[in-house]
């Protein structure tokens, strides 16, 4: 079988370790694209449009599948099958946009490190991995790569991103959604409405998860999205 073109996105404050425990290089032509070059959602999805293949598979984790809902509405023909991971749909509320403006001035204040050690941690990742120190260890050396610019691109972007909602009815590629069973920050209920407005999605909830599944439960994610990937052919 031929390997499928598929373009990984990760979410705030991540980059290509992310999924380097997804396991799915046999299956796949497999790119992980930066998410911190814009500072728009809009601007991200077409930096990511530009250098990918004419027809690819796409999945994108919190940020990342924002970007891909974005990518479904410029451009939707190019897109084969589509995975949503810990993802939110709706438009940013007025407590969000008021910590995030709080978050861009304690980066700028010099507390870029302190926002993921002291307020980010506690929500990202499932309670008893919070003294993993492997895997908390990557997730600031992740948050230390992306740095504080690209950080506050990525604030600004989500920041003001339109309502995604209208778009999931046109959704017409088989979809797949994915979310950990104890995430905090994009809460099962919004799978679960992902999974509603969009045509013939299937939802996967995976216990023992926080937000960042893919890091906390690599396998149980590369299972699931090798079925993706195996099943269900284009509509």
């Amino acid at each position: 079988m031929a390997k499928v073109p598929l373009i990984l996105l990760p979410g705030t404050l991540c980059d290509e370790r992310l999924w380097e425990m997804v396991n799915l290089s046999d299956l796949a032509e497999v790119k992980v694209c930066d998410v911190s070059k814009a500072d728009t959602i809009e601007g991200l999805a077409k930096s990511v449009l530009e250098d990918a293949p004419e027809r690819f598979a796409l999945a994108g984790l919190s940020l990342g599948g924002i970007i891909s809902l974005e990518i479904m509405r410029l451009a939707p023909e190019r897109v084969m099958k589509l995975a949503l991971l810990d993802t939110n749909p709706n438009p940013p509320q007025p407590e969000q946009i008021s910590g995030w403006e709080r978050f861009i001035e304690m980066a700028n204040n010099g507390q870029f490190l302190d926002i993921t050690r002291k307020y980010l941690l506690p929500v990202l990742i499932h309670q008893d991995r919070r003294h993993d120190e492997a895997l908390v260890s990557k997730i600031i050396d992740m948050a230390e790569k992306v740095g504080k610019v690209g950080y506050i691109n990525q604030l600004k972007a989500v920041m003001t991103r339109s309502d995604q909602r209208s778009i999931l009815s046109t959704i017409d590629c088989p979809t797949m959604i994915l979310v950990g069973k104890e995430d905090m920050v994009c809460p099962v209920q919004m799978s679960e409405f992902l999974k509603e407005k969009i045509p013939g999605a299937r939802l996967e909830i995976v216990n023992h998860s926080g937000h960042l599944s893919a890091l906390e439960q690599p396998g149980k994610v590369s299972a699931l999205l090798r079925d993706w990937l195996m099943k269900g052919e284009e509509r």
